[in-house]
């Protein structure tokens, strides 16, 4: 190879992943124009939610939080189940953190979550990867996680990074909870997130962490790695071993994203209100299990609706109806002012193909249009959740930019309104091609795609007549030959693989 050519493909990466002068997409975009449901209905589906907690309350209480629980108003209730009183949930959503960073080891990725900013990002634990070269699935890999790590690295609109499959190659559950941290701090400098199988393992991989914070302590003081826990089993009941995983994340400072993942017909009820009302009950007993045991800790209300089609029970996660729960969990979680998490973007396809662009586009516009503050797996997943796609990584980056474009909406000023360019064009040369006016839209109001294409039929088949699943994977596979960063100095890589089984 010639040195010339490799500098070449990293001097057009570095190119390609540079923000213009002006960005007209960036992520943070303002969300929630789209609200499915009235003010009545957002009330009488919390009224229902309050209910059940009040009424028929939680089961399956670990005894460490049952006594958390009961000292800040809880009531036993009898069959095991603890009950949580209005006012008590009230106290909860009051005392919740609003707004939180979600810190980056880069300071300058960092995001605020809450409010009404919307930002895409990652999720899953796809157990399959949709190999490139041979264009089918296989079991995902160690190896697998490092490179989508590093390829989403380049990613713009990828605003943080969860693990999104699991090294299967990997049996051991420290050894795998311990590899996936690694991968992430090796790999980027956004915000991260992560799943401990084990309230064990979180406290040695706090040590890994603090190897690449700087030294003891230092990443509880600044985390930048958040968890992803699920404490509630659909319906109404805790998870001890999740709950245990709280409490040590609580511990050591890690931000937490409670998802609660019910599903349609299945674990919540079948109508759609039943199931938000469900929903909202289930994930309001994660933020009462938080104020329980440190009031307004850091935690993301990650109501997740997740829908199966009830004539096979199959997932399905590119539906309408997936897009409509979501859009309809973020504006609730939005109106009792809790910084929000759905999920969207979960095409059941298994190609990157129309179903795929479909599925995805249609859940993941809908989701931002109603303000979803962080919208989990918006990126690379398919396959219904059990796939993860390299191609996909690449074209879903580039749908949401064209997303934040339509959240972003249209500026009316005296200049935007264009009136004496108009009056140039009319009394001139009748067009305003290569008008200063034109310069000056082209460059802020337009988002122009390098993936999609634009050519005309005689041009596209003269350049080889390639579809947007060749051309993503010619992205990728780009982006993976050259993108190696190094993050890690080489006195934390040894101090990290002398203390830890890094495999």
């Amino acid at each position: 190879m010639e040195p010339g050519k490799r500098s070449g493909r990293k001097a057009r990466l570095v190119q390609r992943a540079a923000k213009p002068r002006f960005d007209p997409c960036p992520p943070g975009q303002i969300g929630g124009a789209y609200q499915p449901m009235t003010i009545d209905e957002l009330q009488r589906i919390l009224d229902t939610a309050l209910d059940l907690l009040d009424r028929l309350g939680m089961g399956e209480v670990p005894r460490r939080l049952r006594d958390d629980l009961l000292a800040v108003g809880a009531r036993e209730h009898g069959n095991g189940r603890v009950v949580f009183s209005p006012d008590l949930v009230g106290k909860a959503i009051d005392n919740a953190a609003k707004t939180f960073v979600l810190h980056g080891r880069d300071d300058s990725r960092s995001i605020e979550v809450g409010g009404n900013r919307v930002y895409f990002g990652t999720g899953g634990a796809a157990v399959q990867t949709l190999d490139m070269e041979s264009g089918l699935y296989r079991p995902s890999t160690l190896r697998d996680l490092h490179d989508f790590t590093r390829l989403q690295d380049t990613l713009a609109n990828v605003s943080w990074f969860t693990r999104c499959c699991v090294a299967t190659d990997v049996p051991d559950p420290l050894d795998l909870d311990v590899n996936t941290a690694y991968a992430l701090i090796r790999g980027t400098t956004k915000p991260t997130a992560t799943a401990f199988t084990l309230a064990d393992h979180v406290a040695p991989i706090v040590e890994m962490l603090d190897i690449a914070a700087g030294g003891p302590g230092a990443f509880s003081r600044r985390p930048f790695m958040k968890a992803h826990i699920s404490p509630v089993i659909s319906p109404m009941r805790f998870g001890e071993d999740a709950v245990d995983v709280v409490y040590e994340c609580i511990r050591h400072n890690i931000p937490i994203s409670c998802i609660t993942a019910a599903q349609a017909g299945a674990t919540a009820p079948a109508t759609l209100a039943g199931f938000l009302a469900q929903s909202l009950a289930e994930t309001l007993a994660s933020l009462v299990m938080v104020h329980a045991i440190q009031t307004g800790f850091p935690m993301v209300f990650s109501n997740w609706p997740l829908v199966v089609d009830l004539r096979t029970g199959a997932f399905s996660g590119g539906s309408g109806e997936t897009a409509v729960l979501n859009a309809a969990s973020a504006q609730i979680s939005n109106w009792l002012g809790l910084p929000s998490g759905v999920a969207c973007s979960m095409t059941d396809a298994k190609a990157i193909d129309a179903q795929y662009g479909m599925e995805k586009g249609l859940t993941s516009l809908a989701a931002g249009l109603a303000g979803g503050n962080l919208i989990y797996e918006s990126s690379g997943m398919t396959a219904s959740l059990l796939g993860a796609s390299f191609e996909a990584f690449v074209l879903d980056d580039e749908m949401h930019s064209h997303t934040y474009r339509a959240l972003r909406g249209i500026e009316v000023s005296e200049e935007n309104l264009g009136f004496e360019a108009i009056c140039d064009a009319v009394l001139g040369d009748g067009h305003f091609l290569g008008s200063q006016h034109t310069f000056q839209a082209m460059e802020q109001d337009y988002f122009y795609p390098t993936l999609a294409d634009r050519a005309a039929p005689r041009s596209w088949s003269e350049g080889g007549a390639r579809d947007a699943w060749s051309r993503a994977r010619a992205r990728a596979k780009d982006i993976l030959q050259n993108h190696y960063p190094a993050y890690l100095s080489d006195k934390q890589e040894a101090a990290i693989r002398a203390q830890f089984s890094i495999l």
